[in-house]
């Protein structure tokens, strides 16, 4: 599985991005998606989780009702949609496959549980 993140930039405070990844190999559709990010100095963390058919999502309580997480199994494509965008979201996005589980599950938040990774994608928020 290879997974290919764009979409960051610089954006200003209250303005909104998306980010998509695409993924290739292993059929896209069977698999739980995620998202993390990781600011400078401070360890990857989790930002959110879907399952299989987008029909579940997961998403740290601190980012819930500004992003949205997506996917277009036609594509081959997990979108990140970042609204009200604020400084301390500046950071690296990866998206994430976990290949062994189609649905969200406790453990979808933790970074262990992925198997293959993006490159990751800058997402600059000024003040």
């Amino acid at each position: 599985v290879q997974l290919q993140a764009s979409g960051g930039g610089l954006v200003q405070a209250g303005g909104s991005l998306r980010l998509s990844c695409a993924a290739s190999g292993r059929s896209f559709s069977t698999y739980v998606m995620g998202w993390f990010r990781q600011s400078p100095g401070k360890e990857r963390e989790f930002v959110a989780a879907i399952s299989w058919n987008g029909r579940s999502a997961s998403y740290v309580d601190s980012l819930k009702g500004r992003f949205t997480i997506s996917r277009d199994n036609a594509k081959n494509t997990v979108y990140l949609q970042m609204n009200s965008l604020k400084p301390e979201d500046t950071a690296v996005y990866y998206c994430a496959a976990d290949l062994s589980r189609s649905l969200i599950s406790l453990n979808s938040n933790n970074s262990n549980d992925y198997d293959y990774w993006g490159q990751g994608t800058l997402v600059t928020v000024s003040s």
